[in-house]
């Protein structure tokens, strides 16, 4: 049988499992993912962990003894998550070792009630940064604009950051900026910057469908242009990521022990059945980059995805005449970048919402 999986590892793409949950870890499912199927890091967010704690009887004893001593709600998710979380990054301590601090990451969000306050957003990258204790962990920030100065302040203490819900290319060149500039901080800071990781995560499948819904409603020739959208946002992401990372400014941080900010491919989970399943994958191969997967979407890689070498490095021309292409044709990609990220928010809000409720159910439960 193929190892599809290990020719894509092979190729330079580090894969991560966008998921985690208590009976993942308990059970050895994580760690078979590790042995038998490359998994090199993990990513979790709201929805996740709403969807393991409403699922998963793996929680009860911790929240009944949550209940036992009258922990609030609040507290009793940052228990549970930072739990999860330890025990992941535990697991994954040896690829960290093996990959000189590569891979082997696990991600834990901030609040996303916070997308919108700097202040509080460091506050609390802070501490789970300390609540975790952990080198591999990767706090998550959202590349909000308020977020932004959050990313580079949260650097410059040393934590090691992976930016989320990116979904344009300024936005991204921002991202990268505030990486630079956090860890000028850091080294002013006296940190050792080789112990600094960050990752960010630019969103994929969600671009194709917020702009195939409305190529839909044009009509015509524009239908042509349905499902090349995401892709080319993504090529064009990456040659961004090479100007960045080939500049002086980030040869002076190299020179001082700094890792590059990988770019990561986050929502690759192909949500039009009409298209391949391995789309997000198969056309985004480039080395040093992540590709972070639903589970669904790793075994339909491990099954039948192909790596037929570097799908994106020179190829930022054709992207861009898609994009023109898709402009031209009436689509307002100023109004769908800035509606993807307010949907982000908003559902990760909305998971939030549902993770606290679903907590204080259980611990409600527990006490009668």
């Amino acid at each position: 049988m193929t190892d599809r999986l290990g020719a894509l590892a092979a190729a330079g793409v580090s894969i991560w499992l966008d998921d985690l949950s208590r009976e993942r870890l308990n059970s050895g499912n994580l760690q078979s993912l590790i042995t038998d199927k490359h998994v090199v890091g993990v990513t979790t967010n709201p929805t996740i962990f709403a969807n393991a704690l409403a699922n998963g009887a793996a929680y009860d004893a911790q929240v009944r003894e949550l209940a036992s001593r009258g922990a609030s709600v609040e507290d009793a998710v940052r228990e549970i998550t930072v739990a999860d979380v330890q025990q992941g990054c535990d697991v994954f301590s040896g690829t960290w070792e093996a990959t000189g601090g590569i891979d082997g990451r696990v991600s834990l969000e901030v609040d996303p009630r916070l997308a919108h306050d700097t202040e509080k957003t460091v506050a609390e990258a802070l501490d789970l940064w300390k609540a975790v204790d952990r080198p591999n962990l990767l706090v998550k920030i959202p590349a909000t604009k308020e977020g932004l100065p959050a990313i580079t302040q949260a650097l410059a203490e040393g934590v090691s950051v992976n930016v989320t819900l990116i979904f344009s290319v300024e936005r991204y060149r921002d991202v990268m900026n505030a990486y630079l500039e956090g860890l000028e901080r850091a080294a002013a800071n006296g940190h050792n910057l080789s112990g600094i990781a960050s990752v960010a995560s630019f969103f994929v499948s969600r671009v194709d469908t917020e702009i195939d819904k409305r190529l839909e409603a044009i009509g015509g020739s524009a239908l042509e242009l349905r499902g090349k959208a995401a892709i080319a946002n993504s090529v064009l992401a990456y040659a961004a990521y090479q100007e960045i990372f080939s500049g002086e400014r980030w040869k002076k941080l190299e020179a001082q022990g700094a890792k590059v900010q990988r770019p990561l491919w986050a929502s690759t989970g192909v949500k039009n059945p009409a298209y391949p399943d391995t789309l997000y994958v198969s056309e985004l191969v480039v080395a040093g980059t992540v590709n972070t997967m639903p589970e669904k979407t790793l075994d339909a890689f491990a099954d039948h995805g192909e790596v037929r070498g570097d799908t994106v490095t020179g190829r930022a021309d054709e992207a861009q005449r898609v994009f023109d292409a898709v402009a031209d044709a009436g689509v307002d990609l100023t109004d769908v970048f800035l509606t993807l990220e307010k949907e982000g928010v908003e559902k990760f809000d909305k998971s939030w919402a549902e993770l606290l409720e679903t907590v204080q159910g259980q611990l409600d439960g527990a006490k009668s």
